[in-house]
């Protein structure tokens, strides 16, 4: 079982790039499953409907998002009608749209895919810890393989969620920061963490943002309009490898561009 997972992904031109590119690039790596966060797919704040479609129309499987995930309105109900396709993270309160976990069947395995906001530096949530405890609990023997995505600022909150769910889940990844992080690799449990996939957007920009526009915020303090920056775009990710048998260990974490 080959899992491969696309870090953020900044503008819809970067969704043009990946309706050329991902489909390819998911066939050529023996991916079984494609998992990319889209919260800030439509320029930067938010998902929109027309998005969300494009994306999976591009070959993602499940779209996951973060503390954006709200912020267009037209998806609100594509949340509530399309759980098998995108989630948002479980710690928002039970009454916003959508759901924050759901289990495909990929392959004649079933897996628990999971969303999950930080709190360090975010907003005020539902304590992500105690949230995915009870997810683990609710859905014990229904699932074979179980995947977070935890969409999180601090470095430090993020490892230390992989150390929780060590052994107990397959895969934990970070999104939100869209800076790549170099510690792909297998817990000491069979667990294939990475701290932060990355982002698939504008390479050129500060963090898929014109850069002129950050600058200006940094040094001034002013009020400034975020745009998508011009530019060559990137996909980033991680391409998580599993045993073939029980208790499906990842035995491999590879970190893929494109």
């Amino acid at each position: 079982m080959k899992i491969l997972t696309i870090g953020d992904v900044v503008g819809r031109r970067a969704i043009e790039y990946l309706s050329g590119k991902l489909r390819k690039t998911a066939a050529a790596l023996g991916a079984d499953l494609v998992v990319c966060n889209g919260e800030n797919a439509s320029e930067i704040h938010g998902l929109a409907l027309r998005d969300a479609e494009a994306l999976l129309d591009c070959g993602v499987d499940l779209i996951t998002l973060g503390n954006h995930a709200f912020g267009s309105r037209d998806i609100y109900r594509y949340l509530d009608d399309n759980t098998d396709r995108i989630i948002r993270p479980a710690n928002y309160p039970a009454a916003c749209p959508g759901v924050g976990y759901t289990t495909l069947e990929v392959s004649g395995l079933r897996i628990l895919c999971m969303n999950l906001s930080g709190t360090a530096f975010m907003d005020p949530l539902d304590n992500p810890f105690t949230v995915v405890d009870r997810i683990l609990d609710r859905e014990k023997g229904d699932y074979d393989i179980a995947l977070l995505d935890f969409h999180a600022e601090a470095t430090s909150e993020k490892l230390a969620m992989g150390y929780h769910l060590d052994g107990r889940v397959q895969i934990v990844f970070g999104t939100h920061t869209h800076v790549p992080t170099a510690d792909t690799r297998v817990l000491r449990g069979g667990t294939g963490y990475v701290t932060d996939l990355g982002m698939t957007g504008p390479v050129n920009g500060i963090l898929g943002t014109d850069a002129e526009a950050v600058l200006s915020k940094m040094r001034t303090h002013m009020p400034a309009r975020f745009t998508v920056a011009d530019g060559p775009i990137e996909a980033q990710g991680v391409l998580f490898t599993l045993e073939d048998t029980k208790p499906y260990r990842c035995v491999k974490v590879e970190r893929v561009t494109f």
